[in-house]
């Protein structure tokens, strides 16, 4: 119960949560806005950020550029009624050379007005008289194109599908393009399995928020240039957002342990396969039987998920259950070895295992009184800076200029300085050497 409450201090509380993925919502949509005129793909915030489940800068910012007129359906239905300007592309999931989970694109129509030239940069002859779409090919034409001449924007090389950006030096950006796509038979598998969760209200919202596809094939796979993996983040998204307090908060220290104890060298263990270790759990047990006092079970039945995980290299993907997160993740044997001793070890340990955790420690041994303050401030700070980038959007006009004189601006900046400025104070007289604001406002919000 205390863990729960030092968690709730550290910004991973309900009410903050939920503030969070108001926020991001509301950026995401006044983005859309502002850009439909100038740019014809949708941004979506997924991710941890999407989930409420990070401070602003504790992680990369995760964005989906979905276009906006390209379309996938699965390879048995029948023919939508499209716009000639949507290119429609079929989903074919049946070949034997593609891993589950994944598919390849064949064109079913191309618009008379092509919209996208990096879509007939991509397209490719498969020898039998279809038209493919590459994934790899249109991942190339897509980082190939003109980047933004704003002198705050870093431009990183690319990590896989995933354009990396940095905004002034400190909010880290993770750009994936992705196509829509309507698979119904496959979400339907899904939303007829038997489960204790969610409710059957919240599973069809999942079903009607549909998939994407992403360009990026199985990792082992001879056909990987062509294969496009099926993705659900809107959908997983909503479902994280109804795990309650004390699901959510298991997660949060799972995934601290994955950066403080376990610190995999190259993602062999990511934090998407512990989303999905939460997942199911929470599906196949009811939501009453987690509670802050059932915190620590929760936690040792995820740890021993996760060494399950690893010792057989196999955890089954929440959405379809025949794609194996594991495979070809790769983990070396001697890793494998030692995290299934770690965990073991951190089995053993008991709530111990909580003062190996850099955050959660340093909130355990610090005074009440002024731990309650600085929460206080840095969730203020917080919620300030999620207001300010809000309001921003709101003032920029469709040329991109920014009115700074704005008086709600102005008011959000004073404040940020003033909060800012308080926690300098205190921490000066307590012999921190820590002077430029700029430092302690973000180290405030990591």
């Amino acid at each position: 119960m205390e863990i729960c409450t030092i968690m709730t201090r550290l910004g991973y509380g309900e009410m903050m949560r939920r503030w969070r993925v108001e926020k991001y919502r509301e950026h995401d949509r006044l983005y859309a806005l502002s850009c439909k005129r100038t740019i014809n793909m949708t941004a979506i915030t997924a991710g941890s950020k999407a989930e409420g489940l990070t401070c602003y800068l504790e992680s990369d910012w995760d964005i989906l550029l979905v276009l906006n007129d390209v379309f996938c359906v699965e390879a048995d239905i029948i023919a939508l009624n499209f716009s000639d300007s949507i290119d429609v592309f079929r989903m074919d999931t049946m070949d034997a050379r593609v891993y589950p989970g994944h598919c390849i694109l064949l064109q079913e129509g191309l618009a008379p007005r092509v919209r996208y030239t990096i879509i007939t940069k991509a397209l490719c002859d498969n020898g039998n008289g279809d038209v493919l779409l590459s994934s790899s090919l249109l991942l190339d034409e897509f980082s190939a194109l003109p980047k933004t001449n704003d002198e705050d924007v870093e431009h990183h090389e690319r990590a896989g599908p995933s354009l990396p950006e940095t905004l002034r030096g400190f909010l880290h950006f993770d750009k994936v393009i992705a196509l829509r796509c309507y698979c119904p038979s496959i979400l339907q598998r899904w939303a007829d399995r038997r489960r204790k969760w969610p409710s059957q209200n919240i599973v069809q919202k999942v079903v009607s928020l549909g998939a994407f596809v992403t360009p990026v094939g199985f990792k082992e796979s001879d056909y990987k240039h062509m294969e496009w993996r099926i993705c659900f983040n809107t959908g997983e998204t909503e479902l994280v957002n109804n795990l309650n307090d004390t699901q959510a908060k298991v997660y949060v220290i799972l995934k601290m342990i994955l950066r403080d104890i376990i610190k995999p060298n190259n993602k062999e263990i990511t934090s998407y396969v512990l989303k999905n270790i939460i997942l199911w759990q929470a599906e196949n047990t009811p939501q009453t039987e987690f509670h802050s006092r059932s915190l620590l079970y929760w936690l040792h039945d995820g740890l021993k998920k996760l060494r399950t995980a690893i010792e057989k290299k196999r955890l089954c993907y929440y959405m379809i259950p025949e794609r194996n997160l594991m495979e070809a993740c790769g983990m070396h044997d001697y890793q494998q070895h030692k995290w299934v001793a770690d965990i073991t070890d951190m089995l053993e340990e008991g709530p111990n295992v909580f003062l190996r955790l850099k955050k959660l420690r340093k909130a355990i041994v610090a005074s009440p009184e002024p731990m309650m303050w600085f929460s206080k401030k840095r969730m203020e700070l917080e919620m300030l800076r999620l207001e300010y980038r809000n309001r921003y959007m709101q003032c920029t006009d469709e040329h991109g200029k920014v009115e700074y004189s704005e008086f709600m601006l102005k008011k959000i900046e004073n404040r940020v300085l003033d909060v800012i400025k308080e926690v300098k104070v205190v921490a000066i007289l307590n012999g921190s050497s820590i002077n430029e604001l700029q430092d302690i406002g973000h180290r405030m919000l990591m």
